[in-house]
């Protein structure tokens, strides 16, 4: 995976002057749109900036640490394709509005990213397997969900499922192959591996609550 040229695409947006003002001044427009379950303390705008680059700065991490935890599941076959195209969503992000540009285009693409990490996760919870990605990513997934707004969000989710079904279709999961991961699970051995990883739900969690339903 290229996580250096992640890390590199996102220094580079995070350096340029235009990029963060330009974020900026879309934030400023979404404030009044979002959920009324967010809520937002003093310096309302900077606050979310803070947020949003924090959210598109976690996406090499986040694939990084999935790997990880896929090569210790013996698991890394089938999730290394479920992850090269959470990294091309990145990269090469499939047609994003004309307006989204710099930062704001990232914010998009991170979005993608960690949906997909996301649903790849619940795929496999729900089908009896431990939870391979811990990192509780929901809370900020539904923030950004509403500050890109409806009905693009949407889009974007349904691009999400689509892949995921293509790569991680339903008889997987009645394989030889997954039956033997649920098998030798060793939840104590995945925690401690996710312990060296840092937590996003706190990083990105600390000044954005959500109250009541989303």
């Amino acid at each position: 995976m290229n996580i250096a040229g992640l890390k590199r695409r996102i220094a580079e947006a995070t350096a340029q002057s235009d990029s963060r003002e330009g974020m900026q001044a879309w934030l400023q427009t979404r404030i009044a749109d979002l959920h009324p379950s967010i809520r937002l303390h003093e310096d309302p705008v900077g606050h979310l900036q803070r947020f949003a680059t924090a959210y598109i700065e976690e996406v090499p991490e986040v694939l990084e640490a999935a790997a990880a935890v896929a090569e210790s599941a013996q698991l890394k076959p089938r999730m290394l394709p479920v992850l090269k195209v959470a990294e091309a969503f990145f990269l090469q992000p499939p047609d994003l509005p004309a307006e989204h540009q710099g930062l704001v285009s990232l914010l998009d693409e991170a979005y993608l990213s960690h949906r997909l990490v996301e649903e790849v996760n619940d795929r496999y919870v729900s089908h009896g397997g431990e939870s391979l990605i811990p990192m509780d990513t929901t809370r900020a997934n539904v923030i950004v969900h509403h500050l890109l707004g409806e009905p693009f969000a949407n889009r974007l989710d349904a691009a999400v499922e689509e892949a995921v079904a293509g790569l991680l279709p339903e008889d997987l999961f009645q394989s030889a192959e997954f039956q033997a991961y649920r098998a030798q699970l060793d939840t104590a051995s995945v925690q401690r591996l996710w312990a060296q990883w840092p937590c996003m739900s706190q990083q990105l969690g600390v000044d954005i609550e959500l109250r009541g339903a989303v």
